[in-house]
């Protein structure tokens, strides 16, 4: 459904630091970091993660309300998810990562924030 989302940083060099291990735990590669363009890339074959300075000069700030969510094959790696995060500057929010009922299926979430405070969340739904 979605392109490409891009998230709003203010330390670039933290940011990355952050993604690059959460993301690997999903078998994402390393950021590609644009020194020129002031931006940060993951790519995959299902869209694109851009963590940018914000072009307006102004400083990055977190969306009141907004939550990114990573699908993650097992609760093992979500959790996984949340703990490279935590380990490298986030943030563990909210309930313990843990089993939901959300209408009558089984989630698996485990919600943090970056590095910049973005809300995320690694999320396993099972069959």
């Amino acid at each position: 459904m979605f392109a490409n989302v891009v998230l709003g940083t203010n330390d670039l060099i933290a940011a990355k630091a952050f993604y690059d291990a959460a993301l690997a735990i999903l078998n994402i590669s390393d950021g590609f970091f644009n020194e020129e363009k002031q931006r940060i890339l993951y790519r995959t074959d299902s869209g694109l993660l851009v963590l940018a300075k914000p072009i307006d000069s102004n400083p990055a700030t977190i969306g009141n309300g907004f939550t990114l969510g990573f699908k993650c094959g097992s609760e093992e790696q979500a959790k996984a998810f949340h703990d490279a995060g935590v380990a490298h500057g986030g943030t563990s929010i909210e309930d313990p990562p843990g089993w939901r009922d959300l209408g009558g299926q089984r989630v698996y979430l485990a919600y943090l924030r970056d590095v910049d405070g973005h809300k995320l969340s690694a999320v396993y739904r099972s069959q």
